[in-house]
């Protein structure tokens, strides 16, 4: 369905052949949107964007939001008026094996920003994340918390969001939104990558839930769709200007929960295996609250755990 406030907006996504970016790509095309993706495929897959490329309301450009000129040219050509800064070394495994790497996303969203505010874009959204809290002081995390990063990822996303409001208070809107586990089609399942599609992909193949630790830690799943509405009424709404917010459901489950749910739909035979903690340190609980969202966007997440659990088994299995 067309959005009348988005048709024939033209509009940036950094990162867009992502899990994440690509599915907000396919939402904008839907609504009318003029859309140009700029990835480097370090992460991201070409094959994301498959229905995007059938769009002629659609470009993308291999490339890397570091390189200033070649970001500049895409911004001075294309002229967006809206755009999203998802570009960004993702994964635990990924950001902890590599801490210096994730420190040169600064440099991509530095240069994002002072372009966006040179080209005269109307307002940016930055995808931040849950990691910014690091292991939280209190529960449920609520955004104007003290942030206790634990990782160069969480740091980098931290200043992201500070460059939000800088330039929001210079005369460029802005949002940057905490993403918390949001999981669905096309999340990378990888060993460096997501532990819903991990679990998955375990349980498709016969094999047990690989548990970390005691299984405890809780998290936050999202599922991408809510997700993604969540996004485009940020977006939107002027409330959001300047703004830091939790995009959560606001109902917290232990990895134990999560593993368990996912063989009850795949395997009812297979029981999760506990192995050694993965990581010394890691984050323990992840609570959020969501009321600044449902107040300033008017959303809650519709898509409980299991039906997007089903949702995403269904495309696992093709």
């Amino acid at each position: 369905m067309k959005d009348r406030k988005l048709q024939g907006k033209k509009i940036l996504v950094t990162g867009g052949a992502g899990f994440l970016g690509s599915h907000l790509v396919d939402s904008l095309l839907k609504k009318g949107a003029k859309v140009v993706v700029l990835d480097d495929l370090s992460t991201g897959k070409r094959s994301n964007l498959n229905d995007a490329l059938k769009n002629s309301r659609f470009k993308f450009i291999k490339g890397d939001v570091n390189d200033a000129k070649a970001l500049g040219l895409i911004f001075k050509s294309f002229r967006p008026d809206y755009a999203f800064q998802y570009a960004a070394v993702v994964g635990v495994d990924r950001t902890q094996k590599k801490p210096l790497i994730v420190l040169n996303d600064l440099y991509g969203i530095a240069n994002f920003f002072a372009l966006a505010k040179k080209y005269g874009v109307k307002k940016t959204v930055f995808a931040s994340s849950s990691e910014v809290y690091g292991e939280p002081i209190k529960m449920p995390n609520r955004e104007d918390d003290p942030l206790n990063p634990k990782t160069t990822y969480g740091v980098v996303k931290a200043v992201g969001e500070e460059f939000v409001k800088v330039y929001n208070s210079i005369g460029m809107p802005g949002v940057a939104l905490r993403f918390f586990n949001v999981y669905g089609p096309r999340q990378d399942a990888s060993s460096e990558g997501f532990v819903v599609g991990k679990f998955i992909m375990q349980a498709l193949a016969g094999k047990r839930p690989t548990v970390f630790g005691d299984g405890l830690q809780t998290r936050d799943f999202v599922y991408v769709d809510d997700n993604v509405e969540a996004v485009i009424r940020s977006l939107m709404s002027s409330k959001t200007n300047g703004e830091v917010i939790n995009i959560v459901r606001g109902k917290p489950c232990t990895i134990e929960e999560l593993a368990e749910s996912v063989v009850a739909i795949v395997d009812k035979n297979l029981k999760p295996i506990h192995v050694a903690p993965r990581v010394a340190g890691e984050i323990r609980y992840r609570h959020a609250d969501g009321s600044k969202m449902k107040k300033l966007i008017n959303f809650s997440p519709k898509i409980e755990l299991n039906e997007g659990l089903l949702k995403t088994i269904e495309w696992y299995r093709g």
